[in-house]
């Protein structure tokens, strides 16, 4: 449905999008996925149009969107982080006013309008102020402007951004809903929010993709990191130190034990199974060995790893169609 393709987007002697190649496949849900500032903003509003890029292309459906726009844009719905509404129309001017604006013929409109109301649940409202209205309704009727003209894709910018926790789930479930009629993007950097709705992750950082698939496969890309959750009869300085001693030791992180005077890390390689070595420099230090197990990795892992700014960062090939591979 979308091919990006190299896309580049500089803003004087900042690249906000970095040679970002990906392609979206037709009805599933994709979640785009990365700190603030990575660049996701940027590479939907090229995607839909609002930014050209300084270099690359985007396709949608096969349409050029720099040399075909308007055949490119009639098969996208958009709704930005800030939904583009005029709050001093009523719910059901608005949309009427937006499916004008998106060439809706006048005679469908209002079956149209009556539609995508229904679709988003704001028939109690049509008739209010879109100023009166509570976020999570302002954000339904911005999603509601995106389905007129039915798109097959819809993308979704922050789509839950400021809600609170009773709207998030409503929005979350009308996203799951779309996504049995439409192709669904939507940015976050909420790993919940991902997780909870989408099929394929895409994780970008610095303006690059950094890894594609999905959970599973993401989880599975990094299980060349044997990762162990070590519990010792010491302090977190000493225990530390013993730990970063053991041959073959990565990365370790410690969180406080369950009882005085312990201590638990999580103890990461790629140089496989490292509990011998764990067992055999705690007997040598004359430390208390507590426990020890496999600590599988998790999205919230690969995320970290993934994101991380301290030079020790790994990227993961990206898996399918994708490897042809801001300022927000």
């Amino acid at each position: 449905m979308i091919e990006v393709r190299d896309l580049v987007k500089r803003y004087g002697r900042h690249t906000a999008v970095d040679h970002l190649s990906f392609t979206v496949e037709q009805g599933q849900v994709y979640g785009f996925l990365g700190p603030n500032g990575a660049g996701k903003s940027t590479t939907m509003n090229i995607m839909t149009g609002y930014l050209g890029p300084t270099e690359g292309e985007v396709l949608v459906d096969g349409y050029s969107m720099a040399d075909e726009p308007e055949k490119a844009r009639r098969r996208i719905g958009y709704l930005p982080e800030q939904p583009p509404l005029y709050v001093d129309m009523t719910v059901t001017e608005y949309l009427l006013f937006a499916a004008e604006l998106k060439k809706v013929p006048a005679r469908a409109r209002s079956g149209e309008v009556k539609r995508v109301m229904e679709r988003t649940m704001l028939a109690d409202v049509a008739g209010r102020l879109i100023r009166n209205l509570s976020k999570g309704y302002k954000q339904r009727v911005g999603i509601a402007q995106a389905l007129l003209g039915n798109p097959e894709i819809v993308i979704l910018d922050e789509p839950t951004v400021g809600l609170d926790p009773k709207q998030i789930i409503e929005i979350r479930a009308l996203i799951r809903a779309l996504a049995k009629e439409h192709t669904v993007i939507l940015s976050s950097h909420i790993l919940a929010e991902v997780q909870a709705v989408c099929d394929r992750i895409l994780i970008i950082h610095h303006g690059k993709m950094v890894a594609a698939g999905t959970t599973e496969e993401l989880e599975r890309q990094l299980a060349g990191t044997t990762a162990l959750e070590v519990t010792l009869k010491a302090d977190e300085p000493a225990g530390r130190n013993l730990l970063r001693r053991v041959p073959g030791a990565g990365a370790v992180s410690y969180r406080p034990g369950a009882a005085e005077g312990e201590s638990t890390f999580r103890v990461e390689s790629r140089r496989g199974d490292l509990r011998e070595k764990i067992f055999q420099a705690c007997a040598a230090e004359n430390v208390a060995l507590l426990g020890l197990r496999s600590a599988g990795m998790t999205l919230e892992d690969v995320f970290l790893k993934l994101t991380a700014d301290d030079g020790a960062r790994e990227e993961l090939p990206v898996s399918g169609r994708e490897e042809e591979d801001e300022a927000e």
